[in-house]
């Protein structure tokens, strides 16, 4: 164990004590928390949390160790992870690490025996907060002014620093993108994953910090799917020849993304549109709309999202800090789903062009499988539009 004192300080000057384990570093971010019981490997791997010190509200963390099989990304991208309690063994058949080798691999400092309870309250009444968590001895007056010279969120790019720089075609033959089930197959033989179906239809998804997940759900839909940088311009995503286009999740304030507002309007009307999360906004600021900061976000996996046609309800997966501002819409697009917690916008459609979004995460599976049918919805999308 890498274990050694530690601090977390807020910029209001308050101080958490407990022990650091993982890295030993001193790190700067904005102080958020996590409802979920278990996924802390994809929230750790997840890019959206970029910038941020993620504490998670569930008591115990760690006890079923991490893999590389289910990762999100191409590294973990939280600044620190603040948790009640440490699992120090994990037991796990598909387990490769335990939490604290993880972290320190990484550089990531964590800190354990945090009063989170506490923590968690400080954040929903007083909102995010810049923060500097510290397993290096450094002192709580230095760790709140490092808290206090820190830049935020707001206005700032980190897009640019969780994309890939390359473009890939992902998952060619179907193999990471099973489907994992336990089963037996006609033989009697027990299999893990379900055979990934042909992709015949070519999309391209713009890497804002897209989790492999989405990537993943997009190939078992039957999508070929090439992934381009954030920064591609409308031009170089249709010289793939692309049938619909996904605008992934990703870190960071939407309103400072002006090369991807500019690029999503120019393909409105080109190709279908599917944004997911930071896809979700950045549509709305392509068609006209703007978002403003939540007071402490949406992070977890037991957000109610009604869909205002259906009247159905979906227990859905969020990770994020800002919402679109349904008063800033154009009268062209359609409030499609709202949050049952805070009535903000979950969902959008425009009336013209073949494009729709949503704020939460489909391939999280919270409910487990609530959403998951907005991947088919978006390839029946194409197909209509193929054949018209």
């Amino acid at each position: 164990m890498n274990e050694r004192p530690g601090i977390l300080a807020l910029e209001d000057g308050t101080i958490f004590e407990g022990i650091g384990f993982g890295a030993r570093a001193t790190v700067c971010g904005e102080a958020v928390f996590n409802t979920s019981i278990t996924g802390y490997q994809e929230i750790l791997t997840d890019p959206s949390y970029k910038g941020q010190i993620v504490a998670m509200t569930y008591t115990q963390i760690g006890n079923y160790g991490v893999n590389s099989a289910d990762v999100e990304s191409w590294r973990p991208h939280v600044g620190g992870f603040v948790i009640r309690e440490l699992c120090r063994k994990p037991s796990n058949w598909r387990s490769e690490a335990s939490l604290d080798e993880y972290l320190a691999k990484h550089e990531i400092p964590g800190l354990y025996g945090v009063d989170t309870r506490l923590l968690t309250s400080k954040l929903r009444v007083e909102g995010a907060m810049k923060a500097c968590l510290s397993t290096e001895g450094i002192s709580g007056k230095e760790a709140v002014d490092r808290a206090r010279a820190w830049h935020g969120i707001v206005g700032v790019d980190y897009v640019c620093e969780v994309t890939h720089g390359k473009p890939f075609v992902w998952d060619e033959d179907g193999s990471k993108s099973a489907r994992w089930v336990v089963e037996r197959d006609a033989s009697g033989q027990i299999r893990y994953h379900r055979p990934t179906v042909p992709a015949d239809i070519p999309v391209v998804a713009i890497d804002y910090g897209v989790k492999y997940n989405i990537l993943r759900s997009l190939r078992r839909q039957g999508f070929r799917v090439q992934v381009v940088p954030a920064r591609s311009t409308a031009e170089e995503v249709m010289s793939y020849r692309p049938w619909g286009v996904l605008l992934s999740n990703g870190p960071g304030d939407p309103e400072a993304l002006d090369y991807a507002h500019r690029a999503v309007r120019e393909l409105l009307g080109q190709v279908p549109i599917f944004g997911i999360c930071l896809g979700h906004q950045i549509l709305g600021f392509a068609v006209g709309g703007r978002t403003f900061k939540l007071k402490f976000g949406h992070r977890g996996g037991n957000h109610p999202v009604k869909d205002l046609a259906s009247g159905k309800v979906a227990i859905t997966s969020q990770n994020h800090g800002f919402a679109v501002d349904p008063a800033s819409l154009p009268s062209d697009v359609e409030i499609t789903q709202v949050n049952l917690y805070d009535k903000t916008v979950e969902g959008l459609r425009h009336k013209r062009y073949p494009a729709f979004s949503v704020q939460y995460h489909p391939e999280a599976s919270p409910g487990p499988h609530d959403t998951d049918e907005l991947f088919a919805k978006f390839r029946r999308l194409i197909e209509t539009r193929s054949l018209s």
